[in-house]
């Protein structure tokens, strides 16, 4: 059963003398998937992705390749290929060549090569660009090409460090949905590092957050966004309104926190997050889950006093002020044309339920109020 899974760590460390990068992770990626590393810089996440490749060792621990220990293995031997955030492609080169350049490293015959090229550019949607300069591609033809150059030598594996970050935010936006389409076209596992919880979110099918070196949680998009297991993990991926606050009470079902600001919010009292009364806690709610004007029968319910109206079209929101306390807030603003009269210096009714707010046993961390 071991090779259902195309790369597997197992408790793998790497310190710098007294420095510790990569604190005990272990991963198991199945075949075929697309597999996201997201955290913010300094967290590990790059050099756990120089171990995979081969161009640094664990301190400790085990690195897999379909079932096969890699330690020892050297970079240009593992069945793994890595795409750079620059790219690095050749501009002396066309784009044959390119793409041709590792198997002419290997002692590939020329007649494979030509073959092995033409069908490659193919696989990436660029079947007639061989004689092409790099000069003549757009960012996004480069981008295909960097990873047809990795395709061609037959990879287990594609390690991807932050490669759209070179790029323009239009044409990171479009290439986010045609890597997804790629890597589910071509089918090769893909090892993607990022800090941008979008490029995250969108492209993968699982999502290991990393911060100082752990996994605080690995799951779906879906699963981190709605579930987050920390609060780490609540604060950095999506959108959150962020408090500090002590427990104060509460019920079987729910709990009742005291902000610093003096107000009070109700949470769900979750069973694999023991919280108790007189602790500190960080509290999460999302924009889109607070209701304007309709605070109905939700538990949480506030004035305020809109401060800014923030119109991006399907992602616009507002940035309101509570009337009793004075702490900042954003809400997410439905397009349902509804609230589309909303200005300045209106004040507004919110609500919101136990359900949509999260609370952690604080890190020390927290924004306050």
């Amino acid at each position: 059963m071991a090779d259902q899974f195309d790369l597997e760590c197992r408790n793998v460390v790497k310190t710098f003398d007294q420095f510790v990068a990569v604190n005990d992770i272990s991963l198991a990626i199945p075949k075929g998937s697309f597999f996201s590393i997201l955290g913010p810089s300094g967290c590990g996440k790059t050099t756990l992705l120089r171990m995979l490749a081969g161009f640094q060792a664990p301190t400790s621990g085990d690195i897999l390749i379909k079932g096969n220990s890699v330690l020892g293995v050297p970079p240009n031997r593992r069945p793994v290929n890595m795409v750079f955030q620059h790219l690095a492609l050749f501009p002396m080169m066309n784009v044959a060549e390119n793409v041709a350049y590792g198997l002419k490293r290997r002692g590939v015959d020329k007649a494979t090569i030509t073959k092995k090229v033409n069908e490659t550019l193919a696989r990436v949607g660029l079947p007639d660009s061989g004689p092409k300069q790099i000069s003549q591609l757009s960012g996004g033809q480069k981008q295909r090409i960097a990873i047809a150059r990795c395709l061609v030598l037959d990879p287990t594996v594609l390690l991807l460090d932050e490669p759209l970050g070179a790029l323009d935010l239009k044409l990171r936006e479009h290439m986010k949905v045609e890597l997804k389409q790629l890597q589910h076209e071509i089918g090769t596992t893909f090892v993607y590092i990022t800090h941008d919880q979008s490029e995250a979110l969108v492209m993968s099918d699982q999502v290991a957050v990393m911060n100082s070196g752990r996994f605080e949680q690995v799951g779906a998009p879906q699963d981190l966004y709605y579930n987050p297991q920390t609060s780490f993990v609540a604060g950095f991926v999506g959108e959150s309104n962020r408090w500090t606050g002590i427990v104060n009470g509460g019920n079987d079902q729910q709990v009742e926190i005291k902000l610093a600001s003096g107000s009070r919010v109700f949470a769900k009292r979750d069973a694999n997050n023991h919280i108790t009364d007189g602790q500190s806690v960080d509290v999460f709610v999302r924009p889109e889950a607070i209701e304007i004007n309709d605070a109905g029968s939700f538990e949480n319910k506030l004035s305020a006093k809109v401060e800014n109206v923030l119109f991006n079209g399907a992602a616009s929101s507002l940035q309101v002020r509570e009337s009793l306390t004075g702490h900042e807030m954003t809400v997410a603003l439905p397009q349902t044309g509804a609230f589309a009269s909303v200005r300045e210096g209106d004040e507004i009714n919110l609500g919101w339920s136990v359900e949509q707010t999260r609370c952690f046993a604080s890190n020390g961390n927290g924004a306050g109020v």
